[in-house]
This record gives structure tokens, sequence and C-alpha cells, in this order.
């Protein structure tokens, strides 16, 4: 990188919404910022538009043409931009964004929850790639009582047609009532309908299936249907997750 390629490093920082460019100077002083996994601290620093900048640890993206969203997904909506079969599809929601984007991953139709879609190709392929493996939480309402041994069937694994499965995390909220309970699931696998699978496999099948979380996004009080920009936060955890995969 040669003194005269590209743009101040401050400049792009605030265009990015990182903060001012006098906070951002300080920040470089600081030592706060890395390019390229290298720790930068001269203020006449100029990058290239493809630099890797984090602040903090955190990434940063520089192309601010980029966009990241959050869906709460209703059931009854399949994870696709045109369905042959003439099914409710995401384009009822992402027409409204402006610009083609394209959701990370897919949920069930009758799975409703929280999906990311974004117009960036190189994040998309990252993060919805089986071999990465992006931790996500589910909330059932499955039938049955489902006790502690159940619980501890999911955690420590089994058998099903395609392979073993385990949960990374578990457990039962709250009591079962009326026929039901609720179970919370986190795990890294992305094989097809899974969470109803294991939930099959243990005796207590899926009435209802929510995605809570996808890394690091989580619904919060999102209401189904609405879309939302990712917060600043949230976009530099998204994509300093998708910059860890090797």
């Amino acid at each position: 990188m040669t003194a005269i390629e590209g743009e101040r490093l401050q400049k792009v920082l605030a265009a990015a919404g990182v903060a001012s460019r006098r906070v951002v100077e300080d920040m470089i002083v600081a030592g706060r910022i890395e390019v390229d996994g290298r720790v930068v601290t001269e203020l006449g620093t100029r990058i290239r538009p493809d630099a890797r900048v984090t602040v903090d640890g955190t990434a940063v993206q520089l192309d601010t043409t980029k966009r990241y969203l959050m869906l709460n997904k209703p059931t009854g909506v399949v994870s696709t931009m045109s369905d042959e079969r003439g099914r409710r599809d995401l384009r009822e929601f992402t027409d409204r964004v402006g610009e083609r984007v394209y959701n990370v991953g897919r949920l069930d139709s009758d799975t409703s929850g929280l999906l990311l879609l974004t117009n960036d190709g190189e994040l998309a392929h990252v993060l919805a790639h089986p071999s990465f493996g992006v931790e996500k939480t589910y909330v059932a309402k499955v039938r049955g009582a489902v006790d502690q041994r159940t619980i501890r069937r999911l955690l420590d694994g089994f058998e099903l047609e395609d392979g073993e499965i385990h949960a990374d995390a578990a457990r039962l909220v709250g009591r079962p009532s009326q026929g039901h309970s609720i179970v919370e699931l986190t795990l890294h696998s992305g094989r097809n309908r899974i969470v109803r699978r294991m939930l099959d496999h243990v005796g207590h099948p899926v009435v209802e299936l929510v995605r809570r979380s996808f890394g690091p996004l989580h619904l919060g009080t999102l209401r189904s249907g609405a879309v939302r920009e990712l917060t600043s936060m949230e976009r530099g955890a998204i994509l300093t997750l998708s910059r860890s995969a090797p």
C-alpha cells in the first residue's frame, strides 16, 4: 500500500458511520483501529476500498451500499424470492427495502422468526454455508410434558438418518401446561428441519417453532412481518463473525 493510495482512513470511517472524523482521529492515535490485521496509528494513513478494517476488534463495512436487515418471518411464507407454486414469498417484505436483497439461509414455511436479509453476497455465502455452522437458537412449543431426562438426551445427542446430532444448549422454559411444553434449543447445525426432527425423535412433536437468534443477532421485540436495518453494533458483530471463517 503506497502513501498516496486510497482515501484517508478517518474520512472513510466517518462516511461509514463509525464516528466523526475528529473522534476517529483520536481512535487512530489510541491504536484502536486495525487495517488488514495491522494496528494503524498514523493520521495520514490512506486505505484501499477493499481494506478490512476493525475498530476495537469489531469489523466495519466500508462499502455504504451494502444493506443488512432483519426480518421476523411469519409462518406460511417460504424462504425464496419467487415461489413457483404461488405461495407467499419474501418479496412481500423485501419490496419495501427499495433495492434487491436476499435471505441468508432459510426457514421452513411453518417456522417463524429471525431471517437475515442482505445484498452482501460474500457475507451471505459464508454465513449460509453448512460447514461454517452459525449458532442459532429456537423456541419450540411441543406436544407432551418434557422432563429433564429429555433435555439431557437432546444435549447428549443421538443418531438420526443423516448422522449424529446434539444440541449445544437446551432447556425447558416454564412448566408443561395443557399437554404442551416450551423448549429452547441452541445448535450450529444447518441440516434440513433439524429442530423438528430432533424433537420428534425424543417423542415431542413440534406444534410451533420460532427462531429467536442467528449468530449475534437477536429477534427481540420485532413484530411478525416487520423488517428493520441492523444497528451499527449488530452490523459490526455479524461482519466480524463472517470474517472469522477460515
